[in-house]
């Protein structure tokens, strides 16, 4: 994987990250925490992609 496309994965994981963020503390999220115990789906999905993603991207860039 080139240096371009790692940064990219890098910049778009931690992008995912943060809208998962927000989507965690939103008042849906916080309703549904209420109800079920659990954040939306929307916001799980946003965070565990954005971290898969970001490890990708950051092992892409250490990689020799």
């Amino acid at each position: 994987m080139n240096k371009g496309m790692s940064v990219a994965l890098l910049v778009v994981g931690i992008i995912l990250l943060v809208f998962g963020l927000n989507a965690y503390h939103s008042a849906s999220s916080d309703v549904s925490r209420f109800f079920t115990g659990a954040p939306t789906d929307k916001a799980l999905w946003l965070l565990i992609g954005g971290a898969i993603v970001s490890i990708v991207g950051f092992f892409g860039l250490i990689k020799k």
